[in-house]
């Protein structure tokens, strides 16, 4: 799950795939805007055939985050 959320990230910022690991930022590390987060959200639903509450997948800060909340949907 961490490779394709990765890709994904990849798809909307200018960093080098190192740079995607769990512990880095969004917005601090990875350098997303609001508007650019939340169509990678967008998007997320659409790869894992998931549904998130906007405001919850919001809260997440770092890929960690976001991964830990992606498989928590899956179950």
């Amino acid at each position: 799950m961490f490779d394709e959320l990765k890709e994904l990230i990849l798809n909307y910022v200018s960093v080098s795939e190192d740079a995607v690991t769990e512990d880095a930022r969004f917005a601090e590390d990875l350098g997303f805007n609001s508007y650019d987060f939340m169509c990678m959200l967008g998007d997320t639903e659409d790869v894992f055939d998931i549904s998130m509450d906007e405001a919850e997948a919001a809260q997440n800060k770092t890929v960690g985050d976001l991964l830990a909340y992606l498989e928590g949907l899956r179950g």
